[in-house]
C-alpha cells in the first residue's frame, strides 16, 4: 500500500542522506534504476496463465507471507474465506502473486484455485461483494523486482465465488488505473473511491468517485459542483456499506508543505524547501446515494452527495496508519496500525499496535474490544478457595497441560505470559492435536488483511518493523466477535 512504500522510502532517504555526508560509495550496485520491460514480464505471466486449460482446485499448504492482498468472506458459502494476490518484499526484491486461495473453515484446510482466465499478479487492488453475491475487483499495482518501475492496473473483474470463475469486464469509460483505493456496494451499485498512482518519481493521491451499475454494466463518474464538499485525496481508508449509501473513515496521504532547510540565505533569512508531509486522516464522510426513479431512462445515473460528519468519538489515539477494517453488522472492526514519529534527520521511530476496535457507524464512535476469559467451573472455584496446597496442585496441572499443548503445536510458538485454553473439555484425556485459544491479541502489525464470516473475524498477514528489518506475517487468526473468548490460529 501507499503508506508502506512511503514509509520504507522515507527510511531509505534517511540512510541515503547519511551516506551522502560520508561521500559517494564506489559502485552504486544497489541502485533502483532498472532496465526492465514490465510489458514483457506481464506478457510472460499471461502465457503461463494460458497453460491452464480449466479451473482446478486442490488442497495446498497455507499461503506464503504477503502484504497488500485482499481477504473476504465468501458470499456464496459461510464455510469459506477467499484470499487473492498480494506481494512479498524480502529486503531486496519484490514478488507479486495472483493466487486465489480458499480457506475451508470447518475443515481448517487451504485450497488453491488455478484458472486460465484470472487477473495478473498484483497488490494494492480492491474488491467487494455485491448484493447479488458476486465479487468485483478493480486495479492494483505491479512493479519490477527492485521496485524501480511501477505499473498500475485499470482492469475490472467479476469472480463467481461458487464456480471460482473470473470474468473480465471491458470498458473505455471506467476509472483510471490506481492502487490503494477502496470499494463497497449499495443496492445494484459498486462504489469505488480514491487511491493513488505511483510513477516511481512521485505519488499522486486521488479523490474521484466512481459508481458501477451491475444491471446495465455501466460506470458513472459523478461530477460535483466546485463548491461542494468532498473527502480530500487519500488511500488506504475504510469504506463500508450503509442502507442509504456508504460511509468513509480515515486514510493516508502525503501533502506538500514548506520546511526550513537549516541554512541561512545571503540576506540572513532562513532557507526553506518543499517537502511531502505524511497525513493520517481521521475524518468521517457519508456518501448519500439516491437511485433514479422507476420510469427514468435505463442509463440514468444515481444522485450522490458527500456529507461531512464529526470526528468519531474515541478515535484511536495516537492516530495510526494501516489499521485496516472489516465490516460487521453496522460496525467497522479495526485491528493493528502504526504511528510514526520522526525523531531526527537520521531516523523514524515507529509504534505498532495490536488493539482490536469497533467503529459504530451510526453512533460514529469507537469502542475497544477486549477478550473475555471464561469463568472457571464451580468445582475448580471451590478447590481454589481451599488450601494453598490445593491451589498449587491446580497451577502445576495447568502448567503441565499448557506445556504439553505447546509441544504438540511446535517449538516456534512464543509464550509471553499468555494463558492458553484447549477448545475441548480439559478434563478429557484425549491426546489428539488440537487448536489452542490464546488470551492475547496477535502480534502488533499494520496492513493486515481482515474479513468477517459468520460473526468471526479473520486476520491474515500484515507487517511489523524492528529497526531496519521488516517482517511480513503468514499466519491467520480467528476471533469470535460475539463471544470474544480468545484468539485461535
Amino acid at each position: 500500500t501507499a503508506e508502506q512504500k512511503v514509509r520504507v522510502a522515507a527510511k531509505r532517504d534517511k540512510k541515503a542522506t547519511q551516506k551522502e555526508k560520508k561521500g559517494r560509495s564506489k559502485g552504486a550496485v544497489d541502485s533502483d534504476a532498472e532496465d526492465v520491460d514490465l510489458e514483457a514480464i506481464r506478457a510472460e505471466y499471461e502465457q503461463q496463465q494460458a497453460q491452464f486449460l480449466k479451473i482446478t482446485e486442490s488442497s495446498c499448504e497455507p499461503p506464503s507471507a504477503r502484504t497488500s492482498a485482499t481477504l473476504i468472506g465468501s458470499p456464496s458459502s459461510s464455510r469459506e474465506i477467499l484470499l487473492f494476490g498480494g506481494e512479498y518484499f524480502n529486503g531486496a526484491l519484490a514478488t507479486f502473486f495472483n493466487d486465489l486461495f480458499v480457506y475451508v473453515i470447518d475443515k481448517d484446510e487451504w485450497r488453491k484455485v488455478t484458472s486460465p482466465n484470472s487477473p495478473l499478479p498484483r497488490s494494492g487492488h480492491a474488491w467487494t461483494r455485491s448484493t447479488a453475491g458476486d465479487i468485483y475487483l478493480f486495479g492494483g499495482e505491479f512493479s519490477s523486482p527492485k521496485q524501480g518501475t511501477f505499473y498500475h492496473y485499470n482492469d475490472f473483474w467479476k469472480l463467481d465465488p461458487s464456480s471460482r470463475e473470473w470474468t473480465r469486464y471491458e470498458s473505455k469509460k471506467g476509472p483510471p488505473a490506481r492502487s490503494g483505493h477502496r470499494m463497497t456496494y449499495f443496492k445494484r451499485y459498486i462504489i469505488l473511491f480514491g487511491g493513488f498512482q505511483d510513477t516511481s518519481q512521485q505519488t499522486k493521491y486521488l479523490q474521484d468517485l466512481w459508481i458501477y451499475d451491475t444491471h446495465h454494466y455501466t460506470w458513472y463518474n459523478p461530477v460535483l459542483p466546485p463548491a461542494t464538499q468532498k473527502p480530500d485525496p487519500r488511500s488506504s481508508f475504510s469504506l463500508h456499506p450503509h442502507e442509504a449509501g456508504a460511509v468513509l473513515y480515515g486514510g493516508y496521504s502525503r501533502v506538500k508543505t514548506t520546511a526550513t532547510a537549516g541554512k541561512q540565505t545571503k540576506s540572513g533569512g532562513q532557507a526553506s524547501r518543499s517537502v511531502l508531509r505524511p497525513v493520517v486522516h481521521q475524518d468521517t464522510w457519508f456518501l448519500r446515494i439516491t437511485q433514479p426513479s422507476a420510469d427514468a431512462p435505463a442509463n440514468t445515473p444515481p444522485t450522490i452527495r458527500w456529507e461531512r460528519r464529526k470526528k468519531p468519538v474515541n478515535s484511536p489515539n495516537p492516530s495510526r496508519a494501516g489499521a485496516t477494517q472489516a465490516y460487521h453488522k453496522g460496525r467497522g472492526i479495526a485491528f493493528g496500525g502504526v504511528h510514526d514519529v520522526e525523531e531526527s534527520e537520521e531516523g523514524i521511530n515507529s509504534e505498532f499496535f495490536d488493539h482490536l476496535l469497533a467503529w459504530n457507524v451510526e453512533r460514529n464512535r469507537f469502542f475497544q474490544l477486549a477478550l473475555r476469559r471464561p469463568r472457571a467451573p464451580a468445582k475448580r472455584q471451590a478447590d481454589e478457595r481451599g488450601s494453598k496446597k490445593g491451589r498449587g496442585k491446580l497451577d502445576e496441572e495447568e502448567l503441565l497441560r499448557n506445556l504439553a499443548a505447546l509441544e504438540t503445536k511446535g517449538s516456534h510458538q512464543t509464550v509471553d505470559n499468555t494463558m492458553e485454553q484447549r477448545i475441548d473439555d480439559p478434563e478429557v484425556g484425549t491426546a489428539r492435536p488440537e487448536k489452542l485459544k490464546l488470551f492475547a491479541m496477535p502480534h502488533p502489525r499494520f496492513n493486515a488483511q481482515l474479513a468477517v464470516q459468520d460473526d468471526v473475524l479473520y486476520i491474515f498477514g500484515g507487517t511489523y518493523e524492528q529497526g531496519d528489518h521488516e517482517h511480513t506475517f503468514d499466519e491467520m487468526w480467528a476471533i469470535d466477535l460475539g463471544k470474544l473468548d480468545g484468539v485461535q490460529e
